[in-house]
């Protein structure tokens, strides 16, 4: 068997991992070589979809897996042309915009075998935006690995060279949903006038927020980072803050947890379905900048509380969310398990 992992969406460089990382190297030779198809806009959609078929006549491919909303419009109307060959495709929202977004996934829908989700909350608004029938889809969580993150001792207790103190963190794209601006906001409510905010990412806000900033007088106190990996920013990090007001399962949260650092977020649907309030993380409503303040001072001078969240959560990933716990899911539902039947037809484009 073959499969063919297609990521044409603009992705951030957690979805690139996943798909073009850790499937192709946890599944081997399941798995086809990474191939670019270079999609830059929509009218590029004719010629990736050529690339594709391409792909799957030269690879005999016989399973195909799409990640996003344009990857999963390409590989619905490849499958137009193919026999024999299987279509999954994935979701990994909760946004509500673009609502074009959803009509789309609404058409297309009917053009895969299964439809992927990270969490029950995607598998709700799937349901409720696009129609898709609860039996078509499937909840896999996204995982970790565990060798990228190390154990670190609790970084609260630990000054910098510069002294520095507390340092609290944002990972993740900037992006309206994700209303770093509660976060940046929230620092004005402090007690501890030691802690620092480190935005660690890159989007159409960097601007916004750089003014916020500026005009906040914060400049001391909250850093812009621009890209940065993970593992990297966590380890420089006491506490991780993820203030979105949607996420479609928050992969930052459990590369959180595996790397020992507790977190404060909103109950927004996505992250909900990860941290379990008091128990791996604290969770304050979504826009709440009060509240976010008052979790946030909370970790900072509470170092028994943030221990037991460091813990749970290490159990929670260690039980949930490794690697070697959610591939066995994706080769059970993408048929991987067995090998194709002799009397099944041979892949056609």
């Amino acid at each position: 068997q073959h499969v063919v992992v297609a990521a044409l969406e603009r992705l951030d460089d957690h979805v690139v991992r996943l798909a073009a990382v850790e499937l192709r190297d946890q599944l081997g030779q399941a798995v086809a070589e990474a191939a670019a198809l270079d999609a830059d806009d929509v009218f590029d959609l004719p010629m990736v979809t050529w690339k594709l078929l391409g792909l799957i006549r030269e690879h005999q491919i016989d399973t195909v897996f799409s990640f996003l909303l344009h990857a999963n419009l390409i590989s619905a109307i490849a499958g137009r042309f193919c026999r024999g060959v299987r279509f999954f495709q994935s979701i990994q929202t909760t946004q509500s915009k673009p609502r074009w977004h959803w009509r789309v996934q609404r058409w297309i829908a009917a053009a895969a075998e299964k439809i992927v989700v990270p969490s029950d909350s995607v598998a709700q608004v799937a349901m409720e935006r696009s129609g898709i029938e609860r039996d078509q889809l499937r909840v896999i969580a996204n995982g970790v690995n565990l060798h990228d993150f190390t154990s670190r001792p609790d970084h609260a207790r630990k000054k910098s060279a510069s002294n520095a103190g507390f340092n609290i963190a944002f990972i993740g794209r900037l992006d309206p949903v994700k209303r770093i601006d509660d976060l940046v906001r929230a620092m004005l409510r402090l007690s501890p006038r030691d802690v620092r905010l480190n935005i660690y990412g890159d989007g159409e806000q960097r601007a916004t927020l750089r003014k916020l900033i500026d005009q906040l007088t914060l400049s001391e106190r909250v850093v812009l980072h621009g890209n940065t990996p993970a593992a990297a920013a966590l380890s420089a990090s006491g506490l991780l803050v993820l203030p979105s007001e949607a996420e479609g399962f928050g992969l930052v949260l459990i590369e959180a947890m595996a790397a020992g650092v507790p977190i404060v977020a909103t109950y927004a649907p996505g992250i909900r379905d990860v941290i379990r309030d008091g128990q791996t993380g604290l969770l304050v409503p979504v826009g709440d900048v009060d509240a976010l303040a008052a979790a946030i001072d909370q970790l900072a001078s509470d170092a028994s509380l943030r221990q037991r969240l460091i813990e749970n959560g290490r159990e929670a990933v260690h039980r949930r969310y490794t690697w070697d716990r959610i591939l066995p899911l994706y080769r059970r539902e993408l048929g991987l398990t067995n090998r194709r039947q002799f009397d099944e037809p041979s892949p056609q484009c």
